[in-house]
């Protein structure tokens, strides 16, 4: 049986794909806010914007992935399905109030000309933090459905460690593991099936505008607007990317890694090849059918380009140069909310580093530039402060504080913080 690689080759694909989320974001941010004139009409601005379409579904099938990873971890601990519960969605409430402030923040630093409305705008950060909230209460169900079946089945609470529910070779570990994907799958297709009725005819047209923009991005405008983050059918890409997690995290997953990753590849194109195939039927499902926006065949094909994505990204990092010394997406991976927050009021804000609206191509690539590298530099300082600050020691010299020793062990043992 092939052995599993090392946990930080199996982690680093995850914050290289997180750190190209982040640079495709920033091109597309920096040359919207600064290209001029007829710049904004060429074809380069088309493609820039085009490349703009990837980082929201990455950070979402991402933050999925990355979830799936904390279920495992929380489950090795032993914790009971509402501790774990409580937990995970206590975190999605914290981005989502995270979110929250920086719409209070950008509205500040507006103040003049910024509407009201806009505290109330459904951004990307709040979309995370509400999905992983959604991504919380499903997973709670799931185990404690689990439990639950394995109590009645006489074994007591105490007999079954929760750990043994996603981490062992059994029955009720493969059982367990199987439930959480079917139900994290089904959830995805679901979203992606009733958004089209939710934007139209099933729109929740009752509620004010502030909740229903939640549902379909209405805002305050009257009719769903495709550049905000609603619901439906953004979580979809969550659910999908929970789907994926606990399918990468299974001890069967990880004894055959590279075959795995490739047939991820593969169903990736087929998604692809699936979504053109149902768009070019002659009748459609919907009664109004926005492929662009809102069907599920535009679903499958972003779905299938992020499977594909992430095969390519776990061979260039197992096989490739991703490793080999410093990596600037990887340690831009490790920050993406710090610069996610911090490069848009030096892009979008009073303070962008260029004139908005009014840059040739060329300059508006210097721009990039300088924001990627002041990016990279924030997310190394954010990443590398604790570990600098713990080699110094609060009186400024290295191992500043006695080392304990652990009994048995002559060597000694890390500082006690």
């Amino acid at each position: 049986m092939p052995a599993a690689p090392a946990p930080k080759a199996r982690l680093a694909y995850i914050d290289w794909m997180r750190g190209l989320a982040c640079l495709l974001m920033f091109q597309t941010h920096c040359y919207d806010a600064w290209l001029g004139g007829t710049a904004r009409q060429s074809r380069f601005f088309m493609y820039s914007q085009m490349g703009g379409t990837f980082p929201a579904p990455l950070f979402l099938f991402l933050a999925g992935i990355s979830f799936a990873l904390v279920i495992d971890k929380l489950l090795q601990k032993n914790l009971s399905a509402s501790q774990i519960a409580r937990s995970t969605i206590r975190r999605g409430a914290e981005v989502f109030g995270f979110g929250l402030l920086l719409r209070l923040q950008e509205y500040l630093i507006s103040w003049g000309w910024a509407p009201k409305s806009d505290l109330l705008r459904v951004d990307i950060l709040n979309t995370i933090g509400v999905s992983m909230m959604l991504m919380g209460v499903l997973c709670w169900l799931i185990l404690a459905v689990t439990a639950g079946r394995l109590r009645l089945a006489g074994q007591p609470r105490a007999a079954v460690p929760t750990s043994a529910l996603l981490n062992s070779s059994g029955g009720s570990s493969l059982q367990a593991r199987f439930m959480l994907i079917t139900a994290a799958a089904v959830t995805a297709l679901i979203i992606s099936l009733v958004t089209p009725l939710l934007w139209t005819t099933w729109r929740p047209r009752f509620l004010p505008w502030p909740i229903e923009s939640y549902i379909n991005g209405v805002h305050n405008l009257g009719t769903p607007q495709a550049w905000l983050f609603p619901i439906f059918p953004w979580t979809a890409f969550a659910f999908a990317g929970l789907a994926a997690g606990f399918i990468l995290q299974s001890s069967w997953t990880r004894a055959r890694e590279g075959r795995v990753f490739i047939s991820v590849g593969v169903a990736g194109v087929i998604l692809i090849e699936l979504s053109r195939w149902l768009d070019a039927m002659p009748r459609q499902l919907y009664p109004v059918y926005d492929y662009w926006h809102t069907s599920p065949e535009f679903f499958l094909m972003r779905l299938g380009m992020l499977l594909v994505i992430l095969t390519g990204t776990y061979v260039w990092c197992r096989w490739g140069l991703a490793q080999w010394g410093f990596s600037p997406l990887i340690q831009m991976g490790q920050a993406s909310l710090l610069v996610y927050w911090v490069h848009i009021e030096f892009v979008y804000g009073r303070v962008s580093i260029l004139t908005k609206r009014a840059q040739t191509i060329g300059g508006a690539t210097i721009g990039l530039a300088i924001i990627f590298l002041a990016m990279l530099a924030l997310a190394y300082i954010r990443t590398h402060a604790k570990r600098w600050f713990k080699k110094t020691g609060p009186g400024g010299t290295a191992d500043s504080r006695p080392p304990v020793l652990v009994e048995g062990n002559k060597r000694p043992a890390t500082p006690v913080t």
